[in-house]
């Protein structure tokens, strides 16, 4: 089965430690043997706040949102990488999840990445699993990563610490996880059983 699997950096700043995650995250999945993979850096805001012409076909969203969705659409999987800001997750990887609607990510397995410059970290992961799935119907696996002072982590090619290693490893797993999740969650979808048209919203 070839597979392709989507990774979003959910940070609004340039150059990001979130971005440095994904891109991590992203070089794992390639030595999986995964064959295709799409990155998008929300760095910069490059998706303006969601409003009604998305739902109306306006010409703006085609042009901004057209090619992020046909890349997403087109995807078995997704993971997530968020970092904490105030307890919070960014209001950009919000916003991506309004613009998801129902149906690019429906019924896809997704994994959590929460990055944190010190401790923290695990608000992103609450908050994503407490609310990101309603409309979206992503359906996060059950593990997940947290990335604590992510300042001294997955840099170079060898780890620098023990907790490096195990980080390392904790990825490498969660990766494998999320692809096994992947192809399973193929025939759920083939299925004939989902109806996104008669129930487009959650409850």
């Amino acid at each position: 089965m070839s597979m392709k699997i989507s990774v979003v950096a959910g940070s609004h700043r340039g150059e990001s430690e979130s971005a440095r995650v994904a891109s991590y995250v992203e070089t794992v999945l390639r030595g999986l043997g995964v064959e295709s993979t799409y990155l998008l850096d929300l760095a910069g805001n490059p998706l303006p706040l969601w409003d009604g012409g998305v739902w109306s076909g306006d010409a703006k969203w085609g042009r901004l949102w057209g090619p992020i969705e046909a890349e997403l659409d087109d995807s078995d999987g997704l993971v997530v990488v968020s970092p904490e800001w105030s307890g919070m997750v960014p209001a950009g990887l919000k916003n991506f999840f309004l613009l998801c609607g129902s149906r690019v990510l429906a019924h896809k397995p997704a994994l959590i990445v929460s990055v944190s410059a010190g401790l923290g970290g695990s608000y992103p992961v609450a908050e994503l699993r407490m609310s990101s799935y309603k409309n979206t119907r992503v359906c996060y696996v059950p593990d997940h990563v947290i990335v604590r002072n992510v300042g001294g982590m997955l840099k170079g090619e060898k780890p620098a610490s023990e907790e490096d290693a195990s980080l390392r490893a904790r990825i490498d797993y969660s990766c494998r996880v999320l692809l096994e999740y992947a192809r399973a969650m193929g025939a759920i979808r083939a299925s004939g059983r989902i109806d996104l048209k008669t129930y487009p919203y959650g409850m």
